[in-house]
């Protein structure tokens, strides 16, 4: 079963879209994994994260947590099972966006309309770049992104959307 989950976390880190998880209550274990594995995390104060593997003589978010919040808050998280709330989330870097509750549904959609307003081919080699400069060394990932916007601007009507 354990591969099975794992797959399912590789196939939501790659899917070639923008990816964002909205959590509303708790994300414990696998829940708190899936959201690790969208692009960003949108969270109401309702939200708690909790990775409980360890206590329960398991491992796990051992890849993704470490990347996006830093190894010491990861390994403080992993190690005690501790439950944080979305503020401790915003302020470790594992929520990217803090929404009031009351406010989430409008909230949601200007953050939808502002992702959609851009092209699909920008918005999957933006992701793609930023994905693979974390693999790669700052050189590399550095030559991926000019490979990007070479393509885009021989392919695209850029200049179009350049001008006010």
């Amino acid at each position: 079963r354990r591969l099975l989950a794992f797959a399912a976390y590789s196939a939501i880190e790659s899917v070639g879209k923008p990816c964002v998880a909205v959590v509303e209550g708790p994300a414990i274990g696998s829940g708190a994994e899936i959201a690790t594995a969208c692009d960003f995390i949108v969270a109401t104060e309702h939200a708690r994260f909790k990775f409980p593997e360890a206590a329960m003589g398991t491992i796990g978010a051992t890849q993704r947590l470490p990347a996006i919040v830093g190894r010491w808050h990861a390994k403080e998280l992993l190690f005690t099972g501790r439950e944080i709330d979305a503020h401790e989330g915003r302020l470790i870097g594992l929520v990217s966006r803090l929404i009031n509750a009351d406010m989430l549904l409008s909230e949601l959609a200007a953050l939808c309309n502002a992702i959609m307003s851009a092209p699909p081919s920008a918005l999957a080699a933006a992701k793609r770049c930023v994905d693979a400069a974390a693999d790669q060394d700052r050189r590399a990932a550095l030559a991926s992104e000019l490979l990007s916007i070479e393509s885009m601007l021989i392919d695209e009507n850029w200049e179009d959307r350049m001008r006010p």
